[in-house]
């Protein structure tokens, strides 16, 4: 599927420590969304996405994805955290042990690592995402 990260948690973590954490350092980022480089997903044929910022092969990312109503991010778990934050559409997000729930733009998941979820666009208007995970990008398929 997609590469996801983002990793201001192993920097804050390394500088509370009195140490830098071997890492590639923070640069800056400014992306009108109208100039994002959306393509389309390896795994989720509805499904585009675009890296942020980060290295999802060695860490932390942020990635946006789109998806047209009625897209479906099937059943799936990372081993990183994975957060997600709505900026348009309605998002059906659906998590083990959760009930399912509809997000609209301003709308928040975190799936701890391992948690089985997926995620629907629902109505016509396309869905508008960011995920964030807090290490190296995997993914698995199924609910375990």
């Amino acid at each position: 599927m997609l590469a996801l990260r983002h990793g201001w948690k192993v920097l804050s973590l390394g500088l509370l420590s009195g140490s830098v954490a071997a890492q590639e350092p923070m640069k800056g980022t400014v992306n009108p969304l109208a100039s994002v480089p959306l393509a389309q997903d390896a795994d989720v044929a509805c499904l585009q996405s675009a890296l942020e910022t980060g290295n999802p092969q060695r860490g932390p990312s942020t990635w946006i994805l789109k998806a047209p109503g009625g897209c479906v991010v099937p059943w799936h778990w990372h081993t990183a955290q994975e957060q997600l934050l709505v900026v348009a559409g309605d998002v059906m997000a659906e998590m083990i042990d959760h009930p399912a729930t509809l997000l609209q733009a301003g709308g928040f998941a975190m799936m701890p690592g391992r948690m089985a979820h997926q995620f629907t666009c629902r109505g016509p208007q396309a869905c508008v995402m960011f995920v964030t995970f807090d290490s190296a990008y995997d993914i698995k398929w199924g609910k375990k």
